[in-house]
């Protein structure tokens, strides 16, 4: 029995990460300056801080300016807001990504809607996925850029693949699916009450699973030789005894892999691309903002 191709998102969130550094110093040449991220990060959550300072850390290692804003959880609303008008302004800032969940009493709806269409790196303004949506340049969600971007390396050509989405939410399923139709893919959008899944993705070529549950996706679902994006990220116990757990994606790789043509691996895959697509829409951004072309490559 064939096993299926585990693809390595560490290695390609790498190489991206690497051709942004060697794009860097044009833009600095060209604009007089450097391209900047600003994170904002409101309260203490531990997970969200580990995040914040990864992306700090990869922004500067790539040749960019990081500006960190950490704000108490207990910042009203209007405050936030102020900040971000003050980051909209800041001539020094191209990227500008307000780290969610925020606090209930603030309207994540009414923060992402405050943030320039052209520094919203994270793709979420409803301007960005309007234009995703009618095919026109925008700034598009960093995770379904990951996966495409994935999907091409692995694939080629994707126009005429049928191209199976489990999940359709706004950052995921919906931007995912927009991607794969713009690369002329024949795309359906399933998700949890969609009737006989199973049947559903047994006929994709390409499956994107970003349904949030673990392991829904088993192996006997999947078409022999298809292509494999595991979006999901799931805490599962792992040994009662002990309390520890383990992560694991929406799809059963064990199972899947003896009928893939190739996966990606949780945790390994998708999520290392997230952050080097955020670094990638930084600087397209900054790109746009002074008026030059994007980089090829990117």
């Amino acid at each position: 029995m064939s096993i299926g191709k585990i693809i390595d998102g560490k290695a390609f969130a790498a190489g991206l990460r690497e051709r942004i550094a060697q794009a860097v110093p044009t833009f600095v040449e060209q604009a007089g300056r450097k391209p900047g991220l600003a994170v904002v990060l409101v309260g203490e959550d531990p997970a969200s801080s580990v995040y914040v300072r990864s992306k700090g850390k990869m922004t500067v290692a790539v040749g960019m300016d990081s500006f960190e804003f950490k704000r108490p959880a207990t910042i009203g609303q209007d405050d936030l807001l102020d900040l971000i008008d003050e980051l909209n302004q800041d001539d020094r800032v191209d990227g500008i990504l307000v780290q969610l969940p925020l606090p209930d009493h603030i309207d994540e709806a009414a923060v992402i809607a405050a943030i320039d269409p052209a520094k919203d790196v994270d793709g979420f303004h409803v301007v960005n996925a309007g234009r995703l949506a009618t095919g026109q340049e925008a700034l598009v969600p960093c995770t379904p850029m990951g996966c495409i971007m994935l999907l091409k390396d692995e694939l080629g050509d994707l126009s005429g693949k049928e191209a199976v989405v489990i999940g359709r939410s706004n950052i995921v399923g919906k931007p995912m699916a927009q991607l794969l139709l713009a690369e002329n893919a024949t795309v359906t959008i399933a998700h949890s009450r969609t009737h006989d899944l199973a049947s559903v993705v047994h006929r994709a070529d390409i499956v994107v699973a970003a349904v949030g549950r673990p392991e829904m996706v088993k192996g006997e679902w999947i078409k022999p030789g298809a292509t494999v994006i595991d979006v999901g990220i799931n805490r599962v116990p792992d040994d009662e005894d002990t309390g520890k757990s383990r992560i694991v994606g929406d799809v059963a790789t064990a199972e899947a892999l003896a009928h893939v043509g190739a996966i990606t691996p949780v945790p390994g895959g998708v999520g290392p691309m997230t952050i080097a697509v955020l670094l990638r829409n930084t600087l397209v951004a900054a790109h746009a903002r002074a008026g030059l072309t994007k980089p090829d490559g990117l």
